[in-house]
């Protein structure tokens, strides 16, 4: 038995490993894309699986297979739907060629299962083919923009499960601190009196609302152009397939996916995944800005803000004893950074189509699924790593709280503004906290300025009235 067989594309012959279940057009994608030397990402191969078993279900159905070649090709999709096929799937994220040659490496990669299925040798092409069987009525323009779609629904709802995670961690943070009051602050300067639940409450408020984005994005991803074959005019295809094969896509995944009422602009234009990338970009602000906060509300601890603390995860320094960084705050400002970065490229590329087809959908691909695991990995670690084991410092905020000028905004209800601009300045000159200051020169009691100082009075929305209304 040889070690090799012999396959033939259109530009000559290649030989490849005799069980090898790529072809010849994987074999020469390998040879011209070495560029990102990643695979394309495992949620868009399993996608594919699922656009395949329906293309290959309405043929079926339609009579263009027969029972034998489709129940073998329906078999092999399942098992690349259920990822067990992912490892033959070799071609790079990042190609020429609009995504066809992960088309093809999926076309043949099925082609030589279902072979295997129905105790053929693979490469028995007169048996059944990756192009005359499994590309029937199909095209890349058509299969790669819908597996992409499909494969971003699925990584949707799992960044939305994750939000959710996040978000109900900061309330539950929310509750924990509502009674620890401490100094606000605006432009990195001394404010207002607040509480840390209401810090973390705000966060809360934040990741809901990217939550609720997030969830919106399904709905432009629902709209595919399945049928349209090579611009989406639906050449090669017979009607009755282009009218059917979303139907079994939907009912196969359980997903609300529609054909496109015009198939030639769904093929054309790209700006759908700009609009979800946007969605992201903006998920990514958020846990940049609340990773940076949470840096700056732990920095010291002794010497910084220090009003809490983040759970220990490893050692800091590999030359300063005893030191301890905010190491997941960090991690997820990196990935936060990359995925605007992502982006960026995205919206360059979908830009960058021409005419009828966008040639770039690969760079699309990686980078919208990339920002996808990046966006869900992050609030899963800040969640159970970090959130999750914040705990605050509470004599270290009541002390700034006591010696803050922050306090003395407080006091402007009972104090009236001169003299609490006097009690500011009056404290700067003896060196005395506020609440000595204002102790020592009889303005309050430590009643009253535990009063006014009191979680209830910083979180009343306004000042109570004078006059009782």
């Amino acid at each position: 038995m040889s070690a090799f067989r012999q396959e033939r594309d259109l530009l000559g012959e290649r030989e490849l490993p005799a069980e090898a279940l790529y072809g010849i057009h994987t074999a020469r994608a390998l040879e011209n894309f070495p560029l990102a030397r990643r695979p394309v990402h495992p949620a868009l191969i399993h996608a594919y699986g699922a656009v395949k078993l329906a293309c290959a279900r309405a043929n079926f159905e339609l009579g263009y297979l027969d029972k034998a070649k489709a129940e073998a090709i329906f078999a092999a999709c399942a098992e690349m739907r259920e990822g067990r096929l992912d490892s033959h799937i070799l071609v790079d994220a990042l190609q020429g060629g609009a995504g066809t040659s992960t088309n093809l490496n999926v076309n043949e990669v099925l082609a030589n299962r279902a072979l295997a299925l129905l105790n053929e040798k693979p490469g028995r092409y007169q048996v059944l083919s990756p192009l005359d069987h499994l590309n029937l009525h199909q095209s890349t323009n058509d299969t790669y923009p819908t597996a992409l779609k499909l494969a971003a629904i699925h990584l949707v709802r799992r960044l939305e499960e994750r939000l959710v995670g996040l978000q109900e961690a900061f309330q539950a943070k929310e509750k924990q601190f509502a009674h620890v009051v401490k100094v606000g602050r605006t432009e990195m300067q001394d404010a207002v009196l607040t509480t840390l639940g209401r810090e973390m409450g705000a966060y809360a408020e934040a990741f809901n609302r990217d939550r609720w984005r997030v969830y919106k994005c399904e709905e432009r991803l629902r709209v595919v152009n399945l049928g349209g074959t090579a611009i989406g005019t639906g050449l090669a295809a017979p009607r009755a397939y282009i009218f059917r094969v979303v139907d079994i896509l939907r009912e196969l995944t359980g997903i609300g996916l529609a054909r496109a009422e015009n198939l030639i602009e769904a093929t054309q234009n790209a700006d759908v995944f700009v609009e979800v990338s946007g969605i992201l970009k903006a998920c990514a602000a958020s846990l940049l800005k609340v990773s940076n906060d949470l840096r700056l509300l732990s920095s010291g601890p002794e010497a910084g803000l220090g009003e809490i603390r983040l759970p220990a995860r490893q050692a800091g320094s590999s030359i300063m004893p005893g030191k301890v960084n905010p190491v997941i705050p960090e991690a997820v400002a990196q990935a936060a950074m990359l995925v605007m970065g992502y982006d960026q490229t995205l919206a360059v590329a979908a830009g960058s189509g021409n005419l009828e087809l966008n040639a770039f959908l690969p760079l699309i691909a990686h980078c919208l699924l990339e920002s996808l695991d990046l966006l869900a990995s992050s609030c899963e670690i800040l969640r159970r790593h970090c959130v999750e084991g914040i705990e605050a410092d509470e004599a270290r905020c009541r002390g700034q709280v006591e010696s803050s000028t922050a306090a003395v905004t407080a006091l402007v209800p009972v104090l009236g503004y001169e003299r609490a601009c006097a009690l500011a300045a009056r404290a700067k000159e003896t060196g005395r906290t506020i609440k000595e200051t204002a102790i020592a020169e009889g303005w309050l009691s430590a009643e009253q300025f535990a009063e006014w100082t009191s979680p209830e009075a910083v979180c009343r929305l306004g000042s109570p009235d004078p006059k009782g209304r």
